[in-house]
């Protein structure tokens, strides 16, 4: 049996199920029917995005306690996947495409090439496809998860971040929830020049937005108790740049990879949006676009030089370059993730079509587990 929500919750589904019209017009899409219950236990497995122009899927993996890792299947989600222009080994040049939610039994999935997000209920490698909403823009690239609360990022055109509401499973738009970020450019967008991730700080109460070379400058809606983003968000210039990808510290601090000079940087989030830089290092790498990070750690991947470079961060919100070369992988490093348990990193080589697993070891050293392929271009890592 499902667990129970809470009176509010339900009245939001019943908001929510009255905007049916949202999502109408995607044909079989929608409500697809009641989700199967994961039965227990269930082996943990690692999600691959093939992001196919002509048909988007999903691979899937069982996770060994070892970290290696084995096929499981390949699942359609009914969308179509897309290439940013002038991108080549990251086709969506974002980090975030795939994320979990519902205690990690929903893979949320983005359709770059048809404006739409993938919703599947998981049973350890297997997936069921639920449904599929309109992802509120053009060229949706990142997703972004906290409670209840589910944020697209749209980078085509002007750019948008869609915000949503998850109820058992399944996505709602929230009603006049869906924010410009007063961009110009294409769609599909530039590889170097729309926006990379969204992604909410860890207490909720903001949603940032890493934008690339557009403007160099990370965006922050503030986030209401009831779910609500601001009207317009606060533009903070990155401290170098092409702000690409960014996760969290334990203290909450924000921890961005700059591509443009291959610099991880820190900044605080203050109650008003507005960011206060700490610090920034360069690796002396090659395009380090992707982050990840692990009991103190942050692992950065070099997609021009074909390695991860780590780092951690010091007194005051500091990082420290901690090895210029933690790991040697491919041409075209892109997406990394780590296991929920902190033992397993894992990072995709687009361009090589391969997916290199890592043992983390307690001093942050990385010694190599597997290697497997993974169709070339795929983008995007999630892992239950």
């Amino acid at each position: 049996m499902k667990p129970t929500r809470p009176a509010h919750l339900l009245s939001a589904t019943v908001l929510a199920i009255g905007l049916g019209a949202a999502t109408a017009g995607i044909g079989a899409s929608g409500v697809a029917g009641a989700s199967p219950e994961p039965s227990s236990p269930q082996p943990h497995a690692l999600f691959v995005q093939t992001d196919t122009l002509t048909g988007n899927s999903i691979q899937t993996y069982a996770r060994g306690a070892d970290g290696s890792l084995t096929a499981g299947g390949t699942y359609a989600t009914g969308g179509l996947g897309g290439v940013a222009a002038g991108a080549t080994a990251d086709p969506l040049a974002s980090q975030g495409s795939l994320a979990l939610t519902n205690g990690r039994r929903t893979l949320l999935a983005v359709n770059a090439g048809s404006n739409t997000v993938s919703v599947f209920s998981v049973d350890g490698t297997k997936l069921h496809l639920d449904q599929v909403v309109r992802s509120g823009g053009l060229f949706p690239v990142s997703i972004a998860v906290h409670g209840l609360n589910v944020a697209v990022l749209n980078a085509g055109g002007s750019g948008s971040v869609a915000e949503f509401v998850e109820v058992y499973g399944h996505l709602f738009p929230r009603p006049s929830q869906t924010r410009s970020l007063g961009l110009a450019d294409t769609n599909p967008p530039g590889s170097t020049s729309g926006p990379g991730q969204v992604g909410y700080t860890t207490d909720g109460t903001h949603l940032v937005v890493a934008d690339k070379h557009s403007t160099d400058a990370i965006q922050t809606f503030r986030v209401s108790a009831g779910g609500a983003l601001s009207p317009t968000p606060v533009s903070t210039p990155s401290q170098t740049p092409v702000p690409f990808a960014f996760n969290f510290d334990g203290a909450g601090r924000l921890v961005v990879t700059e591509a443009g000079t291959s610099n991880v940087s820190t900044y605080s989030v203050n109650a008003d949006g507005s960011l206060t830089a700490l610090g920034t290092v360069t690796d002396g790498a090659k395009a380090l676009c992707w982050i990840s990070t692990s009991n103190g750690f942050s692992y950065g991947s070099n997609a021009g030089s074909g390695t991860v470079s780590s780092f951690t961060i010091g007194a005051e919100g500091v990082p420290v370059l901690d090895q210029v070369t933690a790991a040697t992988t491919h041409p075209g490093t892109t997406d990394s993730l780590v296991a929920p348990d902190g033992s397993t990193l894992y990072v995709e080589s687009g361009g090589s079509g391969l997916l290199d697993a890592f043992h983390i070891a307690v001093d942050g050293t990385l010694t190599p587990v597997q290697t497997i392929a993974v169709p070339v271009a795929s983008e995007g890592l999630a892992i239950s």
